[in-house]
């Protein structure tokens, strides 16, 4: 038997793997209580608001592919926010801005995420909302004990908190020092009873609650609140201080949406992501290539080569052609042709250049901004793996199969406490998606009023022979699709059990443009945890990667739940920084 570091669970009940014990466990009450796989995914993710307040928030954004009981065909749900009308790139420029700030009000779209966890339960739950809510409500109201790294983080931003931030000091800080240990945040407490409470105006109907609770979020408090809020300049990224640019308007025009997903065929089994208004189709390209290379072995010099040339030329593609609205020529970038002519450019060397191919024989278009430094505020970005290795958390994940077959994978993220000072009224800040726009006209990320940006965040949902097999994910920013890759290789692959797929030692390229503030390149760029061996490792170094010793366990927090061939349902979570669990039964 090979070791893990804990079981792969099984059952026949129900299962939930998340970032957090507190999310997962809730997750498992609803499941308990009789609701489905969308109630407690829900249930999941408003706790995850509430636990990992520096890695998500209510002000973020999700992306979720779900697949019912009652129809296999897999969904993704859109959580994703827009750009406000005011955002244009002429905006940004006029204040002697070339990026769009990492942090800060000017870095906000509309907050997607709540409007989106509400829609799929009105459409997919079966529970009223103050039974599918009463976990965060109770977490944000009586406390519940911090994890380590929220300190850590508030550390890191406690200056500019003090000094500029006074709402997210009065928050975060007490008596000087990072709160710690047994924290409650009354304000989003008293935010979600508000829902709560206007939406059972409705009435008894439980989906006429759940849409009053929408427009009490997206046309009563919420959006006056955030109105009123944005309007104030804070300091940003820039070192400068801004106004936002979200309005009440915004709030009211977003509405989260149902979409068909992209998806691929690959080693007998179907795999869905988000269409290319995010990064997911990066996965499909990349097991496109390695279905024209061939079998490919991961504990080799020669398999880490492969799969990193591999990541590098599907996040080329990514740059040059992936965007909100975007004609993205996406039959073209899965056909196995064009996989064909990819894999014909992985030599036996790394390649230090920036590779976009030419679907349909259309010249690609790169940013003409890229840069080889990494930012040091601890604002910007995504919270995750630095290419020093240094493990700084990530966002969040949820994944839960009931004993239906109902199926759910989302990611939320966004509105972590470091990225926008907090609104007092609410107990939240907004979130900082919109710095990965470009300010530059005619790409396929450019920024435009209305436009999603060009997320990171990318579920996963996996099929054989049309139905519902598996829903995986993780956090980490450019990485998620990386690191997902290796696991759907290890396990699908080459038939590695859950729990052994997730620990096995992880790897990951930073040779394109990062999706994040100051947006850095770093050609040839390869982080990889050290459990992946010294032998490897300086071969590696020989064929000309830039190699970045990470700690031997560092790199991805994977979440996984699936439906076994006799029925049984299983579930795993990553080890890697200690706060992931499964639980089932």
């Amino acid at each position: 038997m090979t070791f893990t570091t804990r079981p792969t669970l099984r059952g026949t009940f129900g299962m939930v793997s998340s970032t957090h014990w507190l999310a997962s466990q809730s997750a498992m009450r609803i499941l308990e209580l009789g609701g489905n796989a969308f109630d407690a995914g829900a249930a999941a993710g408003f706790v995850l608001h509430v636990v990992e307040p520096h890695l998500n928030g209510p002000g973020g954004e999700v992306p979720a592919i779900i697949a019912t009981a009652d129809d296999p065909a897999p969904r993704v749900l859109c959580g994703q926010g827009v750009a406000p009308a005011g955002a244009t790139i002429e905006h940004y420029r006029s204040l002697g801005l070339t990026l769009v700030p990492g942090s800060g009000p000017l870095a906000a779209t509309v907050p997607g995420a709540v409007d989106a966890w509400l829609l799929l339960l009105r459409d997919h739950g079966t529970l009223p909302l103050r039974v599918v809510l009463e976990s965060a409500i109770e977490y944000a109201r009586n406390g519940h004990p911090l994890v380590p790294r929220v300190a850590d983080t508030i550390s890191t931003v406690q200056d500019l908190f003090e000094n500029h931030w006074q709402t997210s000091a009065a928050l975060w800080l007490k008596d000087g020092r990072p709160v710690t240990g047994r924290f409650s945040n009354e304000g989003y407490a008293a935010t979600l009873e508000k829902l709560v409470v206007e939406g059972e105006a409705a009435g008894a109907d439980r989906q006429a609650q759940i849409e009053q609770a929408r427009k009490a979020w997206r046309e009563g408090f919420v959006a006056e609140a955030i109105d009123k809020f944005s309007r104030l300049p804070h300091r940003d990224s820039s070192g400068e201080d801004h106004a936002g640019l979200i309005t009440g308007d915004d709030l009211a025009a977003f509405e989260a949406t149902w979409e068909d997903p992209a998806t691929y065929d690959w080693n007998g089994y179907t795999v869905a992501k988000t269409g290319p208004w995010g990064q997911g189709p990066g996965l499909l390209q990349s097991l496109a290539v390695l279905s024209a290379l061939g079998e490919v072995d991961l504990d080799s010099a020669e398999g880490v080569h492969t799969t990193v040339e591999v990541m590098k030329l599907s996040y080329a593609d990514r740059e040059a052609w992936y965007g909100d609205g975007a004609d993205v020529p996406l039959d073209t970038l899965l056909s196995p042709e064009y996989a064909a002519e990819r894999a014909k450019l992985i030599g036996s060397d790394a390649s230090l250049d920036l590779r976009p191919g030419r679907p349909d024989g259309r010249e690609p278009r790169l940013p003409s901004f890229a840069v080889g430094n990494e930012t040091g505020d601890a604002t910007t970005g995504e919270p995750t793996v630095s290419s020093g290795g240094v493990t700084r958390g990530d966002t969040c994940h949820v994944d839960v199969i009931d004993k239906w077959g109902n199926m759910i994978s989302a990611t939320p993220s966004g509105g972590w406490l470091q990225s926008s000072p907090t609104i007092p009224e609410l107990g939240f800040c907004l979130g900082s998606r919109a710095q990965m726009f470009w300010l530059e006209e005619g790409l396929p990320a450019s920024l435009a009023p209305g436009k999603r940006p060009r997320t990171t965040l990318t579920p996963t949902l996996v099929l054989r022979d049309g139905d519902p097999l598996m829903a995986c994910g993780s956090p980490g920013g450019d990485q998620q699709d990386q690191w997902q890759l290796l696991f759907l290789l290890r396990h699908l692959g080459a038939g590695m059990d859950l729990q052994e797929a997730i620990d096995a030692p992880a790897w990951h390229t930073t040779g394109f443009p990062s999706s994040f503030y100051p947006r850095a390149t770093e050609p040839g760029g390869l982080v990889m945890e050290t459990r992946v061996g010294k032998d490897i490792r300086d071969e590696l170094v020989r064929r000309g990667h830039v190699v970045t010793d990470s700690d031997a366990w560092s790199l991805g927090r994977l979440c996984a739940v699936r439906k076994e061939a006799d029925g049984v349902l299983a579930a795993a979570a990553n080890p890697r920084g200690m706060q992931g669990y499964a639980v089932g039964r």
